[in-house]
């Protein structure tokens, strides 16, 4: 399913239908656990493109059977929240969506560089303390929409040469995509756990190599990867549903 296949048909979460019953929560931690391996293997170089493209199909797979998708409806833009609290689209949106850039993306091979299929989200933090200008407060990310969380990384340290820093993938059964969730300084979620749209997942930060460097305004980096009927991950566009996200002060 692609994101334009998706824009003015959206879905919704039915709490009956969809949250994990308490036998399937072993295989939720099993299937959770395989997909951050596949993660960290593919950051550290340590599998191929083409095992690692495998293993995440074989993932994906599973973590399908987990969910009943029947229980999507179609509801309007309510469904999405802005990812990030006291702040809206049009503010806070680099190059007003112009930043998404899919093309050679490849999620298995950490050496293709030059894509940037995500958008990134701006706060004020002149001088980069992790802090709100205007509050002097950590600034909240949100869930954009109810998902699973699959993965998560918080161990970054400053002087960490890895990109993306600390990290969060939620998988989203309605959409049957994947939202990921970088340079977060504070990660305030666990693997396994389930989220609805707007709840707090994390704090925003600068962790990650090019993230933290002088140059680099603190920001959110929202990358969402639709699944084809295969399992495989195609970069989508989120902006026209940022645009359209019910905003949290």
């Amino acid at each position: 399913m692609t994101v334009k296949g998706v824009v003015g048909i959206l879905l919704i979460f039915c709490v009956s239908g969809m949250v994990c019953s308490t036998g399937n929560r072993e295989k939720t931690l099993e299937y959770c656990n395989a997909f951050r391996q596949i993660q960290i293997d593919i950051r550290d170089g340590v599998i191929t493109p083409d095992s690692a493209g495998y293993a995440f199909r074989t993932v994906v797979h599973k973590l399908r059977t987990l969910y009943n998708r029947d229980s999507c409806v179609a509801i309007d833009s309510a469904y999405f929240t802005f990812p990030v609290r006291n702040y809206g689209p049009r503010e806070s949106i680099g190059g007003k969506g112009r930043g998404y850039k899919p093309n050679g993306f490849d999620l298995f091979d950490m050496n293709v560089k030059g894509s940037h299929p995500a958008q990134d989200i701006f706060v004020r933090d002149k001088n980069q303390d992790n802090l709100d200008d205007r509050t002097w407060q950590p600034v909240d990310v949100l869930a954009f929409t109810s998902g699973l969380v699959v993965a998560t990384e918080n161990s970054w340290k400053y002087d960490s040469e890895l990109r993306g820093g600390n990290w969060i993938w939620i998988y989203d059964p309605c959409l049957d995509g994947l939202f990921f969730y970088a340079h977060n300084n504070v990660v305030n979620v666990t693997t396994g756990q389930w989220v609805n749209t707007g709840d707090k997942i994390a704090e925003m930060g600068r962790s990650g190599y090019n993230a933290y460097q002088k140059r680099s305004p603190t920001h959110l980096h929202l990358m969402y990867l639709s699944l084809d009927e295969g399992g495989n991950p195609e970069p989508g566009n989120t902006y026209q549903w940022l645009l359209n996200s019910r905003i949290i002060e």
